[in-house]
């Protein structure tokens, strides 16, 4: 019999939600004007998914099986993503290379990811749920992040963005990503409402980032089991992009916090085989987050102001951007 974690299988059973035969399209918004109207380090970024509501490919299963770490126990289901992230120094005013801040960058891939969700029947928590993600795609020109900021500027009338032509040079990249979440491991029933404490460990490794994290999700409000809080772009605190019907509607506050050791970040470091702008990346990062979600029958809203530690030496103030995110049961 196989044994998890010193649990045997029998102890894992896939959630409601995730035995359910709905698909989950989901659009997430990350913009810095949010929150600081300005255009600076971690600007913009964008991503699309869908989350099937069939059970993953056998193929998929098998190469999940390589990882020791991935319960395969509960339902596992597959996402698929597309995103892009945009990079820019503090000054974009500026044709002229600014060697001291941070590189133009753009990052355009697409996912596939695995998650599984299992209650393990146990009174330290209630479940867990394990996410598995690969994103492959392209950093430099061919992300085509100087065509989409130019573009907005132009539309809304801001500033032209005029360093692009110092952005990092294209690359392939690729990124593997693994998460766990341990909800409701401190779990408080206030009689129609909840309160839980969801701790979470991370990592990633590849070209683009390598890096390991740990932190913790703090929520209070009704309906705390239709999910374990909202995905952000990585590198962030992990969320599902699943989530329960409810019966009624639904909402919470959260907040949170990740600490990151961070070993490789190409959008620092600069480009892995080529001559290209750089800086002195800082190997501690961390992310405070809250925010506030809504859940009504097949739909989810969320909003999260985030605010990230200093990422590289010289640095003038930490990043703050906004973020929203919209998901549909389909």
């Amino acid at each position: 019999m196989f044994f998890f974690f010193g649990l045997p299988a029998w102890a894992l059973e896939p959630s409601a939600d995730m035995a359910a035969d709905d698909g989950i399209f989901s659009l997430q918004i990350e913009n810095d004007g949010v929150t600081e109207n300005v255009d600076n380090y971690y600007t913009q970024g964008a991503r699309f998914s869908y989350l099937s509501g069939k059970e993953a490919p056998l193929w998929s299963r098998k190469a999940a099986g390589y990882l020791p770490f991935f319960c395969q126990q509960g339902k596992v289901r597959i996402n698929y993503t597309l995103g892009q992230s945009i990079f820019t120094p503090n000054d974009i005013s500026t044709k002229t290379l600014i060697e001291d801040d941070r590189p133009y960058a753009g990052w355009l891939y697409v996912g596939l990811g695995l998650i599984s969700d299992s209650r393990p029947g146990s009174r330290n928590f209630k479940r867990w749920r394990d996410s598995l993600e690969l994103n492959i795609g392209m950093v430099g020109p061919a992300s085509l992040a100087e065509e989409l900021q130019v573009f907005g500027h132009k539309v809304r009338g801001a500033k032209e963005p005029k360093g692009w032509d110092n952005q990092l040079k294209d690359e392939p990249g690729i990124m593997l990503i693994y998460d766990r979440q341990w909800q409701g491991r401190y779990d408080i029933k206030l009689d129609s409402l909840g309160l839980d404490l969801t701790p979470h460990i991370s990592g990633a490794l590849g070209n683009i980032m390598t890096y390991a994290a740990t932190g913790f999700t703090l929520r209070f409000g009704r309906h705390l089991d239709s999910d374990y809080g909202v995905p952000l772009i990585r590198p962030s605190l992990p969320g599902s992009v699943y989530f329960a019907r409810n019966s009624g509607f639904g909402w919470y506050l959260f907040t949170g916090f990740e600490g990151r050791a961070v070993l490789q970040n190409i959008f620092l470091d600069g480009n892995t085989f080529k001559d290209s702008h750089s800086v002195d990346k800082e190997p501690l990062v961390g992310d405070f987050q809250a925010g506030l979600v809504l859940t009504w029958k097949d739909y989810r809203f969320s909003f999260t102001s985030v605010h990230r530690t200093r990422e590289f030496e010289g640095q003038e103030s930490s990043t703050r951007y906004g973020a929203f995110s919209l998901s549909v049961r389909l």
